[in-house]
């Protein structure tokens, strides 16, 4: 019986121990998508508890520990001490086998404050006293101690075009020799989602911030290229956009005009309205990017906030998310060709929530391939609900036999949390697994030298090259 989670935890040969001991595991992190609070680094944020590091908005643990019948004032409520709030954790953790929570916890546990000790109810109070004395009295136990910790070279936050950014500007001013770079990272759902009841307040905001009074959609436009411009200023080189899917509705600047002012008198517009509007909205983003030699993200396939009640108690981004089915491969490939036949299509990564579509993703890939560098398209890592063992497999071996493994870009947290940098471990330690497996097999040969420049690479290299920051 192998003991859990020991020094070759997940590593099944020889092989695997080898690739990550030697290679993956000494490689920095580029942790290129997160949503780390860019306050909380710059003021280098000192927490007060492990509830506050750990449990604080981590949805991943809400849903889990509402479905093991917690009541929801131990998960977001304000009334609940936070020993409270830890304890109906620890109450939960026992019932996660199998569950990614279930290694990511222990996993986090161990490297982060280097406790082996099950998590249970008979061991939650030690645990949590120890957690908070480290916190409280070890100067490296703050938010840019854990980054330091996990050898985080580059982190990149997600932001709105409104933010002024004035924590990175503040970190950068601040921060020490051994302290990871933090870049801002375009995100302007909030510009694209015309059909939310405040996009015209948001559109009002914009304005004053780019110093562009906005009436027509073509103001809006001149708005956002200000604001990409000052990001640009700023360090950025990456956008993201939350999609439920891709858009090629066709469309004119007329139509486009008028659908816009009719969101900005906050009327109704119909579904292909929102369509063209969107597809229009994410070309136009598109073409700035590439204008400006960045990379372009797309994370697509999620429902969200499927839960009215809880959304209107708890607002976005509370655990009540959920797998898409979205029918979008031709409205994919018709908007990227679109891009391509203009060129004007910019270095991709396309993330898709359902892996019923890994190999629609990783087929897509080869499409648009030109040759201007390795893997221009990417098929983004097993992203919110396949960050876990069986998702980024698969993720892994459609790109395998569809694509080229070896020019991967690799893990990112996709977090809130300083705690999830094992993410990467972990995701390093899968990669090494299934190399390891296939050599001890006879699929690959046992060519150590371009195996362990493969583990090197898609841990660290082919990110680092690609993204240019």
């Amino acid at each position: 019986m192998k003991q859990f989670m020991d020094e070759n935890f997940l590593l099944e040969t020889a092989t695997a121990q080898d690739l990550f001991h030697n290679h993956a595991a000494k490689m920095p992190i580029i942790d290129y998508h997160c949503h780390l609070i860019p306050e909380m680094v710059a003021k280098d944020h000192k927490f007060k508890s492990i509830t506050e590091l750990w449990l604080g908005g981590d949805h991943y643990k809400w849903r889990a520990m509402r479905t093991n019948g917690v009541d929801e004032r131990f998960c977001t409520g304000k009334d609940t001490s936070d020993w409270e709030k830890f304890e109906k954790w620890a109450e939960t953790v026992p019932y996660t086998f199998r569950n990614p929570l279930y290694h990511w916890t222990h996993l986090e546990l161990k490297t982060g404050f280097g406790i082996t000790k099950l998590l249970s109810p008979k061991t939650a109070r030690e645990i949590f006293e120890e957690c908070n004395d480290k916190l409280q009295n070890d100067p490296e136990y703050t938010a840019r101690g854990f980054m330091r910790r996990y050898h985080v070279e580059t982190v990149c936050t997600t932001d709105d075009p409104v933010d002024d950014l004035h924590n990175h500007i503040e970190y950068a001013k601040t921060k020490g020799e051994k302290d990871a770079r933090m870049i801002p990272a375009w995100r302007p759902d909030k510009a694209m989602n015309i059909e939310k009841p405040d996009f015209a307040d948001y559109v009002n905001q914009l304005g004053e911030v780019a110093g562009v009074t906005i009436t027509t959609f073509k103001d809006m436009v001149d708005a956002l290229q200000k604001r990409h411009d000052f990001f640009h200023e700023m360090g950025s080189r990456l956008s993201d956009h939350g999609i439920e899917e891709f858009y090629d509705e066709p469309y004119t600047d007329a139509e486009i005009e008028n659908i816009f002012a009719k969101a900005m008198k906050k009327e109704a517009l119909t579904e292909l309205e929102t369509r063209q509007y969107k597809h229009c909205f994410l070309k136009i983003c598109a073409e700035m990017d590439h204008a400006s030699n960045w990379t372009q993200q797309y994370h697509y396939g999620a429902i969200r906030d499927n839960n009215t009640l809880m959304y209107n108690q708890l607002g976005p981004d509370t655990g009540f998310d959920s797998i898409g089915e979205f029918n979008t491969a031709k409205a994919m490939s018709h908007f990227l060709n679109e891009l391509n036949m203009e060129k004007k299509l910019t270095r991709t990564i396309l993330y898709t929530l359902n892996p019923c579509a890994n190999e629609v993703i990783a087929t897509m890939l080869g499409n648009f391939q030109d040759g201007s560098c390795p893997g221009k398209i990417q098929f983004g890592s097993g992203w919110w609900f396949n960050d876990q063992l069986d998702g980024m497999e698969r993720q892994m071996n459609a790109l395998s036999v569809l694509g080229l493994l070896s020019r991967f870009v690799g893990m990112l947290t996709d977090s809130r949390s300083f705690l999830s940098y094992p993410r990467h471990e972990y995701f390093r330690r899968l990669l090494c697994n299934l190399l390891g497996n296939d050599v001890e097999k006879g699929l690959i040969p046992a060519d150590m030298e371009s195996l362990y420049r493969m583990v090197e690479d898609i841990s660290y290299n082919n990110a680092k090259n690609y993204f240019k920051f």
